[in-house]
């Protein structure tokens, strides 16, 4: 109905939306982070989606884990 190429940025989409969707969630739910580095780290997420998830995943959590030592 909408032709190949509009199945390909769907799906690049709907990857993108998940993976943001999680960090968020899972960033609003860390006690230990302060709620201004919550909704910078969201906002970086949702608005640079696969680079952001990435820059998350490599130094959000384990900057979290490092404070607690």
């Amino acid at each position: 109905m909408f032709g190949q190429s509009w199945t390909r940025i769907g799906f690049g989409f709907l990857i993108a939306l998940i993976l943001g969707l999680w960090a968020v969630f899972n960033i609003v739910q860390n006690e230990r982070t302060t709620p201004l580095w919550k909704a910078i780290w969201s906002v970086f997420v949702l608005y640079v989606p696969y680079f952001g998830f990435i820059v998350w995943l490599l130094f959000g959590p384990r900057a979290t884990k490092n404070a607690v030592l």
